[in-house]
């Protein structure tokens, strides 16, 4: 079995095998306040909630507004190969075209080279309201990145994309 070690992160110039050489315990420099996964997780939450807002009641999920964002070209895309684009499993992706065949703006077709594939597309009514959607998702960019200068924001975006 391949263990895989984290790597060794100093706080305050103090890694955990230091804290326990002067008798704390590591826990007492961890500071969950200060850890990537945790300020991401909170901007998420704050991101959400702005989607939710702008988007309103009737509007699409995120991983919805995904789906039909990459399907807005109005071409054909099997189902796992939008799963890929959109970074979501083949159950979730399965499930979020699903909801929105049952709103009517997407439709599934068996692929004609390979029946056990499923393509999906906008609908017309799908494509009628991504104009709409794409302006209120923008705004929601806008809003999300307020706290941020421009300069802040764009070295954010270009910061996270190096995360993939």
């Amino acid at each position: 079995m391949t263990r895989i070690e984290s790597p060794i992160v100093e706080v305050d110039g103090e890694t955990p095998a230091d804290a326990i050489r002067r008798g704390r315990k590591p826990a007492e420099s961890y500071v969950l306040e200060e850890q990537v996964g945790f300020l991401m997780r909170r901007a998420q939450q704050r991101h959400i909630a702005i989607f939710q807002r702008i988007m309103g009641e009737d509007g699409p999920t995120p991983t919805q507004f995904a789906a039909m964002a990459k399907l807005s070209g109005g071409e054909d895309i099997s189902q796992n190969q939008l799963g890929r684009m959109t970074a979501m499993d083949p159950a979730t992706i399965k499930g979020v075209i699903a909801r929105l065949a049952e709103r009517g703006l997407v439709e599934r077709r068996p692929d004609p080279d390979d029946q056990r594939r499923v393509r999906v597309r906008l609908t017309p009514a799908g494509l009628e309201a991504m104009p709409g959607l794409t302006e209120k998702a923008r705004a929601i960019t806008a809003a999300t990145l307020s706290p941020l200068s421009r300069e802040e924001a764009e070295r954010l975006l270009a910061l996270l994309a190096r995360l993939d």
